[in-house]
């Protein structure tokens, strides 16, 4: 008689044995609970030591950052990345820097770290300790406009918004290095911030004016 008419052999060829499904689903259990052993909540540990000593850092750690000329304290597990750190962890949030593509390609995030553009989505807050954070909200405020916001308003260089904090930390940044750029400059030093809407030729504009706005951006 072959296996497909022999039912007792059909079941042990086709189906999985359920001693070896409980078996599985045992040891998965078992390394669930050896990870909450390691990663546990209540751990705390200063980021400033693990740096110095070098040791692994688990569970939540304390730690410090400058944002905008100010010491902001926060709690934040070690895979934390910096932008989730200043918008969901600080208290009141940093909200200026956007969560879009969270994979380092749109430029929405982009913050000045010791005066360099970082996609901080890529950052790891606690990488970010001693360094001198610049957001958006850093460059001006509502009613003291920098040169840069200034002129993004006055060319109508957004649209949605949610790229308009990448664009203004990028060109204030760059405006500091060539307070006179041209036009494919410009465009060069943007190339890292992402525009769905598609007004990069306003946004360019925006730059420009700025830039015959000296001294302040």
């Amino acid at each position: 008689m072959s296996d497909e008419h022999d039912p007792k052999k059909k079941s042990s060829r086709y189906d999985p044995s359920r001693r070896k499904f409980l078996k599985g689903v045992g040891v998965a259990g078992a390394g669930a609970a050896l990870a909450d052993h390691f990663i546990s909540a209540d751990t705390k540990t200063s980021a400033a030591e693990s740096v110095t000593t070098g040791e692994p850092i688990a569970g939540t750690v304390s730690i410090a950052l400058d944002v905008n000329g100010a010491r902001r304290n926060v709690s934040v597990e070690p895979r934390t990345t910096l932008l989730n750190a200043l918008r969901n962890d600080l208290e009141p949030a940093v909200t200026g820097p956007k969560l879009v593509c969270d994979m380092g390609t749109c430029g929405a995030c982009t913050v000045l770290m010791d005066g360099k553009n970082v996609y901080s989505c890529l950052v790891l807050a606690v990488d970010a300790v001693g360094k001198k954070l610049t957001t958006v909200e850093g460059f001006g405020s509502p009613e003291n406009l920098s040169a840069v916001q200034r002129a993004f308003v006055e060319h109508d260089g957004l649209m949605c918004g949610f790229c308009t904090p990448g664009f203004v930390t990028t060109i204030s940044a760059y405006l500091k290095k060539n307070p006179s750029p041209t036009l494919d400059e410009v465009r060069e030093a943007c190339k890292g911030n992402f525009c769905r809407c598609g007004t990069y030729p306003r946004v360019f504009e925006a730059a420009l004016a700025a830039a015959k706005a000296r001294p302040a951006v």
